[in-house]
C-alpha cells in the first residue's frame, strides 16, 4: 500500500478517534466550557467532508466495486479492522443513546444563544417549537446538543479512513498482480552485483 493511502487512512482514523473523544467528553462534569464554541463542530464536519470527498475520489479512481472494497479492507491487518470496528460501535453507541432521549437533561435539544437570550427546541406535542430557557438550562443542555453532531463526524471520518486503507489495499494488489517482476523482487540485481 503506498504512504498516501497510509497517511490519508491515518489521519482520518486519528481525527475521528479525537471527535469521538470529544463526544464522550461531553458527559464529564464540567466540561461545558469545550462546547460553547461552535469550531468542533464546524471543523469535525468540514474534515469529514474533506478527507471522505478525498477517499471516494480514490475509491472511484480505482474503479472498484462495493465487493471488492470489502474484501479488501478484510485484508488489512486484524488491528487496524478491530480499532477501526471498535470507534464505530461507541459512535453508533452514542447516537443511539441520545436517539433515545436518555443521553439529555429533559426533553430539551438543540440549545443556543440568540440575542444574550438562551434558546432551546421543545419537541413535546402540547408545546412543540423554539422556547426561551435559562441559563443554568442551557449549560446543563449545551454539551447533549453538541453530543451526536460530533459522533457523526467522527464516524464520517471513520469511514474515509477505511475506504482509503481499502482503496490503498486494493492498489497494492493491482500492482502486485501486474508486476513483471518475480515475487523475489529485485530481480536479478543482487546476482549482477547492482
Amino acid at each position: 500500500m503506498g504512504w498516501t493511502y497510509k497517511v490519508h487512512g491515518g489521519v482520518a482514523a486519528g481525527l475521528g478517534a479525537v471527535v469521538l473523544a470529544l463526544a464522550g467528553l461531553s458527559w464529564a462534569p464540567g466540561a461545558r466550557p469545550l462546547f460553547e464554541a461552535r469550531w468542533p463542530l464546524v471543523a469535525g464536519f468540514a474534515s469529514a467532508f474533506l478527507l471522505l470527498v478525498s477517499a471516494l475520489v480514490r475509491a472511484t479512481l480505482a474503479r472498484s466495486d462495493k465487493h471488492l472494497q470489502w474484501e479488501a479492507f478484510r485484508c488489512l491487518p486484524g488491528r487496524v479492522q478491530a480499532g477501526l470496528a471498535v470507534l464505530v460501535v461507541a459512535g453508533v453507541a452514542i447516537v443511539a443513546f441520545d436517539a433515545t432521549g436518555a443521553g439529555s437533561p429533559g426533553r430539551l435539544q438543540d440549545a443556543e444563544v440568540r440575542d444574550g437570550r438562551y434558546y432551546a427546541f421543545d419537541p413535546g406535542p402540547e408545546t412543540r417549537g423554539t422556547v426561551e430557557i435559562t441559563r443554568s438550562e442551557y449549560e446543563a443542555l449545551l454539551p447533549s446538543s453538541r453530543r451526536p453532531f460530533l459522533a457523526i463526524s467522527g464516524m464520517l471520518l471513520l469511514g474515509a479512513s477505511g475506504l482509503a486503507l481499502a482503496t490503498g489495499e486494493l492498489r497494492r494488489a493491482d500492482g502486485a498482480r501486474t508486476d513483471p517482476r518475480p515475487a523475489g523482487g529485485n530481480s536479478g540485481r543482487a546476482l549482477s552485483g547492482g
